[in-house]
């Protein structure tokens, strides 16, 4: 299959019928649905079940058209992403993290280094907390992470960058949103949301609250699916401070607990380039003025 294909399949999928998507795409219906019946021939099982004029998805279609869709944006986002460098720098750092606010002062940095490093770009990339694979593979060069999480890993360096604490999350009109501080004894009668690949760190804290105070707890599939739960009322939960975001509605209120993140910047040892060493030090240099706590 070629991309024109995918093209094909996509449009076919979001018309639902062969005489609009070859309209929208500019083809004939025959071509449309020659290319088609060549396709499903080439991955070997029926893509869309036809009844007369209308036409279905099968299940196996179904899954395979959101394949292609996802892969088809992340096509666009790299052909975007090398036209944008294209001409203009002779290098690419990609840095990996779960979110903005894990790095909230990752602009400052870039400006910082593109002063020094006008043809070297620096490309944030986003995943979720705790896959690293795309490093673990070669897709990104620099990887935020709390230590440990990659510290298994073979020639992997660990450079820290601050400590991050842990925050009760509720819903901004929560009463326990009003205090500056949250203890174990304050969360009396609640829901505690757990689960959902909760770090080491965080899990020590949840069950040592669960164990000594008087709450109950849901299991929650991930830290989005959480936020949800926590917006509807439905309970509250404990996160990493380098998760806060700015979303309206939630109030972030430190946690009165001795455990905290020591938040790294991984790269591997094998990567000797100078602008990516430097980059980690003007990192460390940035978030050091902010006496290295957030």
């Amino acid at each position: 299959m070629d991309t024109k294909q995918i093209d094909y399949l996509l449009g076919i999928r979001k018309a639902m019928s062969l005489n609009q998507a070859a309209e929208s795409l500019g083809v004939s219906q025959p071509t449309l649905s020659y290319q088609l019946k060549h396709i499903e021939k080439e991955v070997g099982f029926a893509i869309f079940e036809r009844n007369g004029r209308n036409i279905n998805l099968t299940p196996a279609g179904e899954q395979f058209c959101s394949g292609l869709f996802a892969l088809r944006i992340e096509l666009r986002k790299i052909i975007e992403q090398c036209q944008n460098i294209s001409g203009t720098y002779r290098q690419d750092i990609r840095v990996g993290l779960p979110v903005r606010s894990a790095l909230r002062l990752l602009p400052d940095a870039i400006r910082r280094f593109s002063e020094e490093f006008s043809d070297v770009s620096i490309t944030p990339v986003f995943h979720p907390y705790g896959d690293f694979t795309s490093f673990l593979s070669g897709g990104t060069d620099i990887e935020f992470a709390a230590r440990g999480d990659l510290g298994g890993s073979p020639g992997v360096k660990e450079d820290h960058l601050f400590y991050s604490g842990i925050y009760l999350i509720t819903r901004d009109d929560d009463p326990l949103s009003s205090g500056r501080i949250v203890r174990e004894k304050d969360m009396n009668g609640r829901l505690l949301m757990v689960g959902g690949g909760s770090p080491p760190e965080l899990i020590t804290v949840q069950q040592r609250v669960i164990r000594n105070a008087d709450v109950g707890y849901y299991n929650s599939h991930d830290h989005d699916t959480t936020m949800i739960n926590v917006a509807i009322g439905k309970g509250v939960c404990l996160s990493p401070g380098f998760l806060k975001g700015d979303d309206p509605g939630y109030r972030w209120t430190p946690f009165d607990c001795p455990e905290k993140f020591d938040c790294v910047l991984c790269t591997r040892t094998t990567d000797e380039r100078a602008p990516v060493r430097r980059f980690i030090e003007i990192m460390k240099e940035v978030y050091d003025s902010y006496n290295g706590y957030l």
